[in-house]
């Protein structure tokens, strides 16, 4: 009888309701699938394949887990972190030595004859695994920092090798909107960043890049612990960038190279680099205020765009259902982020606020580049938009995050949103 109310309670405090889960979330989410099924319908209308369906099955499973997910209680994910983060970084060095190759990227594994992309549950993983780490610390110190950054350092550098140059910066941008909600020193999170902005100046204004390097120098005295030591190995770093960033861009194979220059000017290879992006605007431009309507998409229904259900999936949905079509997708992404909002600051616990915001800062960054390389505005990386490009690694972790979001709503008590 003791045995069995032991078992009992531990149930209970592994599971709970759904009484406060996040519903408005949940169907936002079930929405935008079941739209982007029917945009890669549309775009694959006349090949004869089936790739809708899987987008829907694969939101269907996703859905059960997620649903199981939200009925855990997030909690216990503290003590698994490190399993959690070594587990992640086997299957990430498992695709170096066993995954299979396609478009000159070793990004998959073959999984009972699915072909499965570690990387994508990876940036799951490395926001539980910071959670957990930052959730503990009132506020991030210098030492955390270098923790931190360790610990984002090793499945970044093996999704980079792949290579997979988009998913290698949405690492760095989950790392980054964590850190900030973990309260560090603003000034610190400048410092991070520095070197990025510091390459940028250098290729375009060298006064306005001494400018730079004097500034750094000043922050990092004002906000570093003994700033005196650290103010000229800031300088160090922010001057040796450029070096070093000629040094990463030999690393980068050609046809990366060319997606990250052709946006500034696809005209001067139009039948190149530049054929996606003038395609693209093509598309958009022509459908207009209310779009060409479903299937009607000349663009979309002539192929004229290669891979349009993956990447290139905003680029239909501009062509077919027009400026009021791009805006409902914008909102309907608004929302979500602003439930996240909601949610990272009505939870419980750091750890639960940390998780919220890490899905967040990943959804938020892939959906302004995916957009923005569609519209020519950003380079083309290779990150689908969430929820409506195709993919069924992307879409089930999308739906993991969303789990582990709606266990965060629906282990607190019940707040007035």
């Amino acid at each position: 009888m003791t045995n069995k109310l032991v078992l009992r309670n531990g149930r209970k405090s592994l599971l709970s309701s759904w009484k406060y889960i996040d519903c408005k979330l949940l169907l936002v989410y079930i929405g935008m699938t079941i739209f982007g099924g029917i945009i890669i319908q549309s775009v694959e209308k006349n090949q004869g394949l089936t790739d809708w369906w899987q987008h829907w099955l694969t939101g269907g499973v996703g859905l059960i887990l997620a649903l199981i997910i939200a009925r855990c209680r997030y909690e216990v994910l503290v003590r698994w972190k490190w399993a959690i983060y070594i587990l992640t970084n086997i299957s990430l060095v498992a695709v170096q030595a066993l995954g299979t190759s396609a478009l000159g990227a070793q990004r998959w594994i073959n999984v009972a004859g699915f072909h499965v992309q570690p990387s994508e549950f990876a940036k799951v993983g490395i926001i539980i695994t910071l959670a957990a780490i930052l959730s503990s610390k009132p506020k991030v110190k210098l030492f955390d920092l270098f923790q931190v950054l360790i610990v984002t350092a090793i499945p970044w550098l093996l999704v980079f090798l792949e290579p997979n140059l988009g998913t290698s910066l949405i690492f760095g941008v989950i790392t980054i909107g964590m850190l900030y909600w973990g309260n560090i020193n603003p000034g610190w999170l400048i410092l991070l960043v520095s070197p990025i902005f510091s390459i940028i100046l250098h290729n375009l204004y060298t006064p306005a890049w001494f400018a730079w390097i004097t500034l750094m120098a000043l922050i990092a005295w004002r906000s570093l612990p003994w700033g005196w030591l650290w103010t000229p190995i800031v300088a160090g770093i922010n001057i040796c960038s450029s070096n070093v960033a000629q040094t990463l861009w030999h690393l980068l194979k050609d046809y990366q190279k060319d997606r990250l220059t052709g946006f500034l000017n696809p005209e001067q290879d139009p039948l190149g680099t530049g054929y996606h992006l003038i395609q693209s605007r093509i598309a958009i431009g022509s459908g207009q205020l209310f779009g060409r309507g479903l299937y009607q998409g000349t663009q979309t229904q002539l192929n004229f765009i290669p891979e349009q259900h993956t990447d290139f999936i905003f680029s239909a949905i501009g062509e077919e259902f027009g400026f009021i079509g791009c805006i409902f997708v914008l909102f309907a992404f608004w929302f979500i982020c602003l439930r996240l909002v909601i949610i990272a600051y009505t939870a419980k616990d750091n750890f639960g606020s940390l998780i919220a915001i890490g899905v967040l800062s990943m959804l938020i960054f892939q959906v302004f580049v995916n957009i923005g390389m569609n519209i020519g505005l950003a380079p083309v990386t290779g990150i689908p938009l969430p929820l409506l490009s195709y993919g069924r690694s992307a879409l089930l972790s999308n739906f993991i995050a969303l789990g582990l979001v709606e266990s965060v709503a629906n282990n607190k008590p019940k707040q007035n949103f």
